[in-house]
């Protein structure tokens, strides 16, 4: 059999594209020039030169795992990074925030991974560096809302420059928690019904999963919108109006998600209190019935613990109809605290 050139070039070039970017780390890269299309980086030796000599006009993005051990050495080498983007990573730094470094942006933004089943370890976390030439975001796990801009981009949707990028991303993670909410609370209506027709019991598992997921998300989002509106405060030189714009209605849009968030958070817990209400009434009646038991019980015990002693005078001991004289004491006795127990429920 023979091996066709001209067929099995193009996949050795493929294949020697993707080792070559796995090795650094790189996920993707695209080369963006204002009111056009992005142009995606064919090779990590690309993005260097590109690096060595930015553009004059647009800007570059570069998309890294840092599940590879070259990226972070590939990005010291190369990239120009500030000295905050490697503290947070290598101090794991989760809680969101955005903040001036120098003359850049430095943000630390959480997301959702490809998996997410509504665990709270689901949360995870995107590093961002952007200026006016050039955007850096790096992730340890694929991410819902950054994969979700890259397939925007692929399909040719136009950003002018980097705060574009950065108003984009801010948005599209505001959406990704928009609609885990909806699923969220569709799910806890399911749960409210089940609660309220009485079936409490099945979902006590299910509210507290809903609402260890909403702290985490509460814990790590709420430090964002005023990270933000600080910076915008105080922004570098080269924002100008429109993207500071840009990024206040953004800001204003993910405020907006965290009260919602906030929203469906007192909402779980109402029905965790309804539902361990639910449970102390059940657990009182059964308490009140194990008593009511003993008490009806007392009688019969307090008799037979007499008669069992086996000692001398036992009354009725000689008798033929002892045993039934007996039996009907104790009826007559458990009837009398019956009766008088149930005027006492009644109130009589």
């Amino acid at each position: 059999m023979t091996l066709d050139p001209t067929r099995d070039a193009p996949r050795a070039a493929a294949q020697a594209l993707l080792a070559a970017q796995a090795d650094d780390g790189l996920v993707c890269g695209y080369l963006f020039a204002p009111g056009q299309a992005a142009v995606a980086l064919r090779s990590t030796a690309e993005a260097r030169a590109l690096l060595a000599a930015p553009p004059t006009s647009g800007f570059l993005w570069l998309h890294m795992n840092l599940s590879h051990a070259a990226s972070v050495r590939w990005l010291r080498q190369h990239a120009g990074l500030g000295d905050n983007f490697f503290e947070a990573l290598v101090e794991g730094s989760r809680s969101a925030r955005i903040e001036r470094d120098g003359d850049t942006l430095f943000a630390v933004l959480n997301d959702v991974t490809f998996d997410f089943g509504f665990e709270a370890q689901e949360v995870e976390t995107l590093w961002l560096q952007v200026r006016p030439q050039l955007a850096v975001s790096a992730r340890r796990r694929p991410l819902k809302s950054v994969d979700r801009l890259r397939t925007e981009v692929r399909a040719g949707q136009v950003l002018d420059n980097s705060v574009d990028l950065l108003d984009h991303l801010l948005r599209d993670q505001a959406d990704e928690l928009q609609r885990i909410l909806r699923r969220a609370a569709d799910r806890l209506d399911d749960v409210e019904d089940a609660v309220l027709a009485g079936h409490h019991t099945e979902h006590g598992t299910e509210l507290a999963r809903l609402r260890r997921l909403m702290v985490r998300l509460q814990r790590l989002l709420t430090p964002e919108p005023g990270a933000l509106a600080r910076v915008l405060a105080r922004p570098p030189a080269w924002l100008s109006a429109g993207d500071m714009q840009q990024l206040t209605q953004a800001n204003e849009e993910f405020a907006l998600v965290l009260r919602d968030i906030a929203a469906l958070q007192d909402r779980i817990r109402l029905m965790q209190d309804e539902s361990a209400s639910l449970v102390a009434q059940e657990n009182n009646r059964s308490l009140f019935m194990l008593t009511m038991v003993t008490v009806l019980a007392l009688p019969i015990n307090l008799v037979s613990g007499l008669f069992g002693m086996n000692v001398g005078g036992i009354p009725l001991a000689g008798d033929r109809g002892g045993f039934w004289i007996m039996v009907g004491l104790i009826a007559t006795l458990t009837g009398f605290i019956a009766w008088r127990v149930t005027r006492r429920l009644r109130g009589d």
